[in-house]
């Protein structure tokens, strides 16, 4: 089982920090293989099977010490298995709990957020990940289409991306006048003032990776299938604008890092270990309790009274496979 090394030491490095240099990329090194049987398909598919198996009687356990080296699953498991308490906990007492992750592109802002997600309630936890706006919400005020996907009481809405993007891609790229740029750097600690004022718990990650780890992930989903997708042209093109990327983050940190409203820095080169920091730190700005689930009886089976079941082979099954 994989482990991890957490503490003092495990994350150094930011994201501007120089990295020593890496080895020649091998496709073996990029878990790639044969689609079907191989790759990150199949690490993720082994990494539930292993995650499930510890929920099963998992009492809580303990949080692992700082410096010392961890099971990845078995710290994962442990971690989930709070979340549930925490998705409980804002369920029964009506939270509003709002999760920005922001970062460069290839940072694994969806990784976490889907390790965060894959054991929670969807109709309590939501992911909200919006498209190119329309030409409609274009003439809109900037935050409208944003104010929509906000939580109601006893919701948690994690923002794959958010109203950032004005002060990141729609600047670096071009997408929005600087007039417009710069009302944002104004209105958006107004806005985000406005939203922690009414009750909304409001948290926000910056996921920052090394341009040499980029390079290495973004080279991995050009060359598997599995991640074709995940790379868009838009992606290729922000590797012009490195250094641009990174003033643009600069003034947005300068402009919006507020005490009401912090921005949280995640060390995001690996993968394993921000996913544990990460879901380790959102448990922590969240007091909560653990709340015993309702102690439920299972009826007994409404009796058959004579019905009969319709032929199979009236009915379409689909073929056994497997």
């Amino acid at each position: 089982m994989d482990e991890v090394k957490t503490g003092a030491g495990a994350g150094a490095g930011a994201e501007e920090t120089p990295r020593k240099k890496r080895k020649a990329l091998k496709l073996k090194d990029l878990g790639l293989g044969v689609p079907a049987t191989g790759g990150e398909v199949l690490r993720d598919a082994k990494e539930v099977a292993a995650i499930e198996s510890h929920w099963r009687g998992l009492g809580g356990g303990k949080p692992a010490k700082g410096g010392k080296k961890v099971k990845y699953i078995d710290e994962l498991a442990r971690l989930q298995f709070e979340l549930i308490k925490l998705q409980e906990w804002v369920r029964v007492n009506g939270l509003k709990v709002c999760v920005l992750f922001e970062g460069r592109d290839a940072a694994g802002k969806g990784g976490v957020i889907k390790r965060i997600t894959e054991s929670l309630n969807p109709r309590v936890c939501r992911i909200v990940a919006l498209g190119t706006p329309t030409e409609k919400e274009r003439g809109q005020w900037y935050f409208q289409r944003y104010v929509a996907q906000l939580p109601a009481k006893g919701e948690i809405v994690l923002f794959d991306r958010s109203w950032y993007n004005r002060a990141g891609v729609e600047h670096v790229m071009g997408f929005c006048t600087d007039a417009e740029y710069q009302e944002f750097l104004r209105a958006c600690p107004l806005f985000e003032e406005m939203l922690v004022q009414s009750g909304i718990i409001l948290i926000k990650y910056w996921f920052s990776v090394s341009d040499e780890e980029q390079e290495k992930r973004f080279t991995e989903r050009m060359r598997n299938p599995i991640k074709r997708w995940k790379l868009s042209p838009m992606d290729l093109e922000s590797r012009k604008h490195w250094v641009e990327y990174s003033k643009a983050k600069d003034a947005m940190l300068e402009h919006t890092d507020k005490k009401l409203t912090p921005w949280y820095i995640v060390d995001a080169d690996d993968k394993k270990k921000a996913r544990l920091n990460c879901i380790s730190h959102l448990l922590q700005q969240i007091p909560y309790q653990d709340i015993a689930p309702v102690e439920l009886d299972l009826p007994p089976r409404q009796s058959d009274d004579g019905y009969k079941r319709p032929k199979k082979s009236k009915q379409n099954w689909v073929p056994e496979v497997y």
